[in-house]
């Protein structure tokens, strides 16, 4: 009996290693990885909502947790912060110039194994799940938007849209979404470009197909700090919001704050 007690604590910290991943240190599923900042002073005892970002071409999960602007904007909502990660340079979804280096790679199975991961190592709240990114993040929050819409409460794509051909419809339900977007975008203009042999998808087109996706009505015009957004909302209450601001392709902290309390003041986070 005292040699089993004896061995707990070696089995304690044996436990805690395995789980042990956070802001600096990735957390494993299989061949791929994310990172995860729980908000400052967080002590396990509660669950919380979270950010899931995508990060840009080339980007990485480490890249977005040294953002410090937007560490601290999730830890002062109260929120995680997930930086998923790509398996090599980027996205693997239709239309991608890289796809023919990735076609075996499937990024919506990959976003369903990152949540189920995540809210079994930490008391992450599955109901308050927003997923954002930026630039090819973005793309991704498009694809998951449009094929994974119940996986999250709400989505903010920034700067990103889909390759073309652009869909003409989705094969998950009508979600909330808030896509931001630079006025004079050279990198993902809003009315597309060719790439190589493939082409980013046209950004106003995108928008319409999800208004009629998703039977939103007429829309209403607002701004808010910067933000020039025409609102739509359908018959079950979820927001369409197209905003744009002025500037090309930059991403500021602030857009996913917006985001978040708009999607928090409608009772969707």
């Amino acid at each position: 009996m005292l040699r089993f007690f004896a061995v707990l604590p070696l089995m304690t910290v044996f436990a805690a290693s395995a789980l042990a991943c956070g802001p600096e240190t990735d957390c494993v599923i299989d061949d791929r990885s994310y990172r995860i900042r729980m908000p400052e002073g967080h002590q396990g005892q509660n669950e919380v909502g979270a950010i899931v970002f995508a990060h840009g071409y080339r980007g990485t999960s480490e890249g977005v947790m040294r953002n410090a602007s937007l560490s601290k904007l999730a830890s002062n909502l109260g929120v995680a912060l997930i930086a998923a990660k790509t398996l090599g340079d980027d996205w693997s979804i239709p239309g991608v110039p890289s796809q023919n280096e990735n076609d075996a790679i499937d990024e919506l199975v990959y976003f369903d194994r990152l949540i189920a991961d995540a809210t079994t190592r930490f008391p992450i709240d599955p109901q308050r799940l927003m997923a954002t990114g930026f630039s090819a993040g973005g793309m991704m929050v498009w694809n998951l938007i449009c094929h994974r819409s119940e996986a999250f409460a709400a989505f903010a794509p920034i700067a990103g849209t889909f390759w073309v051909p652009e869909p003409e419809t989705c094969t998950s339900p009508p979600a909330s979404v808030i896509h931001i977007h630079g006025d004079d975008d050279p990198v993902v203009p809003l009315v597309g470009r060719p790439i190589a042999d493939t082409a980013q998808g046209n950004v106003f087109e995108v928008i319409d197909m999800y208004r009629r996706f998703g039977g939103h009505g007429e829309t209403s015009a607002d701004t808010f700090d910067g933000l020039r957004c025409e609102n739509s909302v359908n018959a079950d209450g979820h927001l369409m919001n197209f905003c744009l601001f002025s500037g090309g392709h930059s991403f500021e902290a602030r857009f996913v704050r917006h985001a978040w309390e708009v999607f928090t003041e409608v009772g969707r986070l």
